[in-house]
């Protein structure tokens, strides 16, 4: 899942980033309004969580801009802000969901999880394929009823596989989805990675690799 952290609170944003890279979450930080417009120009972010007073340009603008650009984008509002008039007008305005601050960091991932699921077509709470059960909420991974133990950044990757349902997803699209902005585009990570997937999950092979196109659950 590919987030976005707008919060001009820099301890703040930087610690809500490191919590959700530590549940497997592909994570970019803006700390100001325009920043967050910038970079939701240019990607497709699954779940931005928006802190509503921003300077340069206030959350509610930005908020507005994403829903007007029909983008899948679901948007999870922060406020320091309590009130119902507060979480209705936050409603209103387009948010998908709303949590004043302060929070549990345990229910802000749970939220951005449960919003995740909304993009369509929608991701159902545990993934199965064969014999092969993911639960994204409990971070769990089975195969034939053992226990994987698997990387965040390994789980992120079958997570994404198997939500493709079997469609072909180059390395591109897995660098993109699954690692930040801070990615070497040129990196052999993706690879690496399914490789390190491959030998964890055993036989009978779950991942295919197509040449020149990507990989797929088989």
């Amino acid at each position: 899942m590919r987030v976005l952290v707008v919060e001009d609170q820099t301890e703040l944003a930087d610690s809500v980033a490191r919590v959700l890279r530590r549940e497997g979450m592909a994570v970019d930080v803006a700390y100001d309004g325009a920043a967050a417009l910038e970079r939701t120009g240019v990607v497709d972010y699954d779940v931005v969580v928006l802190d509503r007073d921003l300077p340069e340009v206030h959350g509610d603008d930005v908020c507005r801009a994403l829903v007007d650009r029909a983008a899948p984008t679901r948007v999870l509002m922060l406020t320091a802000s309590s009130t119902i008039a507060e979480r209705v007008e936050g409603l209103g305005l387009g948010a998908d969901d709303y949590l004043p601050k302060p929070f549990a960091y345990a229910e802000l991932v749970a939220r951005i999880r449960a919003v995740g699921r909304r993009t369509a077509p929608a991701a159902p709470p545990i993934l199965v394929h064969g014999d092969l059960r993911l639960d994204p909420a409990q971070r769990i991974a089975t195969r034939a009823g053992a226990r994987l133990s698997l990387s965040p950044k390994e789980f992120a990757v079958l997570e994404y596989l198997l939500t493709g349902q079997g469609r072909v997803i180059s390395a591109e699209e897995l660098l993109d989805r699954v690692w930040d902005e801070a990615a070497d585009p040129f990196t052999t990570t993706v690879k690496a990675t399914i490789n390190r997937l491959r030998a964890k999950l055993g036989d009978p092979p779950v991942i295919e690799t197509l040449n020149r196109s990507g990989y797929r659950v088989s």
